[in-house]
C-alpha cells in the first residue's frame, strides 16, 4: 500500500450568506426553472473567473475519457451547468420545496442494511447529488451521522440540520481539534451508520493512491481504515441527477478481497481499489456529473 499526504480541497459553497439567502426568497416566489435558465448565461462567466476549476474538468474530459478538444470543451460548459442545477436544487430545497423524485435503483438494499445489528459506513462521492438523499429519504432505523466540511456559511450548516434532523439524521462537521474522529469513534460503536465522502480530503490527509480513469489518483485512507477497525461493512451511494426534479440512488457494497485472511492494512487497501472500482464504473456512466474541480489526478 502507498501512503501518501492527500491534496487539500478547501472548497465551500459559493457566495456569501446575504447572496444565499437571496436565492432561498427567490425560489420561494419562483420556480427552479428559472435558475436554469439564468444558468445558461452565467455559466460562461463563471468559467472565465473561476479558472482553474474550469482547466481541471478540462483536462478531466480531456485525458481521463480522451475527448477532443472541442467536445471537451463542450462537456466542460455541460459539467458546470449540471452542478450549478444541483446548487440550485438544494437552495430549492432549502426554501421549501419538496417537489422532488428521488428513485432507489437497488432498493431491496435498503432493509436489509439499515435493519442489521451492526452499524456500518454509508461513503458517498462528488458525482451528482449525494446531499439530496439527507432531504427526502427518511428512515428510523438507524440514527446516521453525516461528515461534512466545516467551512460552509452558518446558514447552510444551520438549515441542512434541521431540514436532516426529522430524517434522524446529525451532521458531524470536520474541525481542526480533531473532534470530528471522537464523533465518528462513538457513533460506529453504537451501531449507527456514519457516511462520509471517499473521493476528497476532509481532516486527516492519510491517502491511498489507486488506479483511477487512465492514472493515478490520491483518495483518503481514513473511511476504509475505519471499516476495517471497527469491522463495520461499507456501503456506496451514488446519486444521480436524471432529470428536472428528479434523481437516481445507486447503492453498492463494498466488500474485501482479504476479509478473512488478509492483515487491517490489506483489507483497507482492497476496500479502496474495490471502492475506486465502482467509482469508475459509475464517472464513465455519467461523465457529465464529476463535480472535483481541481486537478484530482497525480498526473
Amino acid at each position: 500500500m502507498v501512503i501518501v499526504k492527500q491534496k487539500e480541497w478547501k472548497g465551500r459553497t459559493g457566495g456569501n450568506q446575504w447572496g444565499q439567502k437571496a436565492l432561498i426568497f427567490l425560489f420561494r416566489h419562483c420556480s427552479v426553472y428559472i435558475g436554469y435558465i439564468i444558468l445558461i448565461f452565467v455559466i460562461p462567466f463563471y468559467m472565465l473567473f473561476a479558472h482553474k476549476g474550469y482547466k481541471s474538468i478540462y483536462h478531466y474530459f480531456r485525458y481521463r475519457h480522451g475527448y477532443t478538444p472541442f467536445r471537451s470543451f463542450i462537456n466542460t460548459y455541460l459539467n458546470h451547468y449540471i452542478f450549478g442545477q444541483v446548487v440550485l436544487d438544494r437552495f430549492a430545497i432549502f426554501s421549501g420545496r419538496r417537489d422532488y423524485k428521488i428513485d432507489i435503483a437497488q432498493e431491496d438494499l435498503v432493509p436489509k442494511w439499515f435493519n442489521q445489528e451492526k452499524g456500518f459506513i454509508l461513503l458517498s462521492s462528488h458525482i451528482g447529488n449525494f446531499e439530496i438523499c439527507g432531504y427526502f429519504l427518511k428512515q428510523q432505523s438507524k440514527h446516521i451521522h453525516a461528515l461534512i466540511y466545516g467551512g460552509e456559511t452558518e446558514m447552510i450548516n444551520n438549515t441542512r440540520q434541521q431540514i436532516m434532523e426529522h430524517n434522524n439524521i446529525s451532521l458531524i462537521q470536520v474541525k481542526n481539534d480533531f473532534s470530528h474522529v471522537f464523533a465518528i469513534s462513538n457513533a460506529l460503536q453504537n451501531k449507527d451508520i456514519v457516511t462520509m465522502p471517499a473521493d476528497r480530503n476532509l481532516g486527516s490527509k492519510k491517502a491511498i493512491t489507486c488506479s483511477f480513469l487512465n492514472g493515478k489518483a490520491e483518495f483518503p485512507l481514513g473511511p476504509f481504515s475505519l471499516s476495517t477497525q471497527f469491522e463495520v461493512p461499507v456501503l456506496a451511494a451514488f446519486v444521480i441527477k436524471v432529470g428536472i426534479k428528479r434523481y437516481k440512488v445507486l447503492l453498492y457494497p463494498i466488500l474485501s478481497d482479504n476479509d478473512s485472511l488478509g492483515s487491517n492494512a490489506e483489507r483497507t487497501k482492497s476496500l479502496a481499489i474495490n471502492f475506486t472500482k465502482k467509482l469508475e464504473d459509475v464517472v464513465k456512466a455519467y461523465p457529465l456529473q464529476w463535480f472535483n474541480f481541481y486537478e484530482f489526478w497525480n498526473n
